[in-house]
């Protein structure tokens, strides 16, 4: 039997973050796996026009917990909603749902953070440092805690090629950034945000690392661990290859290649695609919250959930596998075939890259225009752009990430725990796994059926023929233009003209010999 399973068995927990992408496969996870679990509770931030069970229903009423009912037909019993809101002080937790949580939690998986890359330097330091604040001030009155898991990320450190298992430093302590964000005006924080965030891309990089200080120097005498996923995708094997439900990581990416609207991408394609399922991640989040519990490590142990130093894949693989997987294709055919195409970091590619995917969408809008219906290509188009701007520092880096206490942890489990909390990347297979992706993004994050993959080559067919349209016109309109002013161009496409008579000349001829 999974010691793992039983240890949660009875067990009261606490997740923040249960409704994002993360936390829904966390909550499934522990269902299926220790259907006897006590009561997990849920903070809900209230929604007009619906009530928190109401939101819970929503949840459990998706795929993705279809087997979690069967093991658990009474799992919507065991789901308790708290209103809450991580930008109020306390979170905004009545009386009697605070003693409550106070009380009888067991385990705390703190999942709930912002992940917009560009979010206001005050807005992250609210949700990603003051709430993990003042959750362990919550935690330090729990006489029934076993243990705190934070959940960070790989990339709190991205300013470093090697990244260790360990807390790095901030040049500013965390509660003096706290302490500012109180009396700062925005347009202060604007202009001092570069300066703070220093060679870090964003915000998010830099407040999960102030979150992880925050954990460190806070946490007293509680049991702690902190993981860093990295790019966290699709699921690899459970509940069922490919199950995704938001546009985070590579997910928006593949939506728009397979709509036609990526044709290219600023990219380094030798740099590792650090991509890490998310049923991965869940599995080792578990191990690590039963590992922290009965084990008591001295110090807070971090544990990076990586795949890129035990089973590398580079975006230039990663795309074409991506591509093979869209169009139905051989992988290796995928090579030959010129969809995707990784720029180089100059200014020219850069300004290129966007006037080539915002004139076929102009096009395009003009076309639906036409049509009768409402023109959405350039809007979707900047959407893209915005979001590739932002991933580009990402796919343009690699880091190396030491995994010595996550593979620790791997020979601490039983063969069974190992067989049901599989968090052993070096099993992925990188090619099944993009498919599987790839038809979980139509199946559940855009809802189409399979059945209609036909009518989306067509569609990905005429977006092709818009966007080489475009470029011959383009570059006729250059070329025209440089023939009336160079005589060195003229005298390039006399010498092609004439080339190209002689071979079909001496081609006639040749023909005429063998006749």
């Amino acid at each position: 039997m999974s010691m793992i399973a039983a240890f949660y068995s009875n067990k009261s927990v606490l997740i923040t973050g249960a409704t994002g992408f993360l936390g829904k496969v966390l909550m499934e996870k522990l269902f299926r796996t220790s259907p006897h679990l006590k009561v997990i509770y849920i903070l809900v931030r209230p929604k007009s026009g619906q009530t928190l069970q109401e939101r819970v229903f929503q949840i459990l009423n998706s795929k993705l917990f279809e087997k979690v009912k069967e093991v658990c037909p009474n799992v919507h019993e065991k789901i308790r909603p708290i209103s809450a809101d991580l930008n109020q002080r306390d979170f905004a937790i009545s009386k009697e749902d605070m003693q409550e949580l106070l009380s009888c939690t067991n385990i705390i998986f703190h999942c709930a953070a912002t992940v917009r890359f560009d979010a206001h330097l005050r807005e992250a330091v609210q949700l990603n440092v003051i709430a993990t604040q003042q959750l362990l001030l919550m935690a330090s009155q729990m006489p029934k805690l076993e243990a705190f898991i934070h959940i960070s990320t790989a990339f709190s450190n991205c300013n470093l090629k090697h990244i260790d298992e360990v807390i790095y430093p901030c040049p500013v302590e965390p509660r003096k950034i706290i302490d500012s964000m109180e009396w700062l005006d925005d347009s202060i924080i604007d202009e001092i945000t570069p300066k703070l965030i220093g060679d870090r891309p964003n915000t998010y990089t830099y407040t999960k690392a102030l979150g992880e200080i925050v954990v460190q120097q806070e946490s007293g005498n509680l049991n702690v661990a902190i993981v860093r996923p990295s790019i966290v995708g699709a699921t690899w094997q459970e509940p069922f290859p490919g199950w995704v439900d938001n546009l985070n990581g590579p997910s928006g990416l593949i939506i728009a290649t397979g709509k036609g609207f990526l044709r290219s991408i600023k990219a380094t394609p030798m740099a590792v695609a650090d991509l890490i399922p998310v049923d991965t991640v869940v599995n080792l989040t578990i191990a690590v919250g039963w590992y922290t519990a009965v084990h008591r490590p001295k110090s807070t142990l971090i544990y990076h959930s990586t795949s890129g130093n035990l089973n590398p894949c580079n975006w230039y693989k990663m795309g074409l596998q991506v591509l093979a997987s869209i169009e139905k294709i051989p992988f290796e055919s995928a090579f030959r075939r010129p969809n995707a195409d990784f720029t180089t970091n100059t200014f020219t590619s850069r300004y290129w890259n966007a006037v080539s995917h915002w004139a076929p969408a102009i096009i395009y809008d003009f076309y639906l225009r036409l049509t009768g219906r409402k023109p959405r290509m350039l809007k979707l188009m900047n959407r893209l752009l915005r979001t590739i701007s932002m991933l580009e520092y990402f796919i343009n880096h690699s880091w190396e990430w030491s995994t010595n206490n996550t593979e620790m942890l791997l020979s601490e489990l039983s063969p069974e725990d190992q067989r049901v909390f599989n968090f052993d990347v070096r099993q992925l297979n990188w090619l099944e796994y993009i498919e599987n992706y790839v038809l979980g993004v139509k199946k559940y994050l855009l809802k189409e059926d399979l059945d209609g993959i036909p009518k989306a080559k067509q569609h990905l067919k005429r977006l092709r023929n818009i966007y080489y349209l475009f470029n011959t016109a383009v570059f006729l309109i250059i070329w025209r233009l440089l023939i009336v002013r160079s005589q060195m161009a003229r005298n390039i496409w006399f010498f092609i003209v004439s080339f190209c008579y002689k071979f079909i000349s001496y081609f006639r001829a040749s023909s005429t010999l063998k006749v």
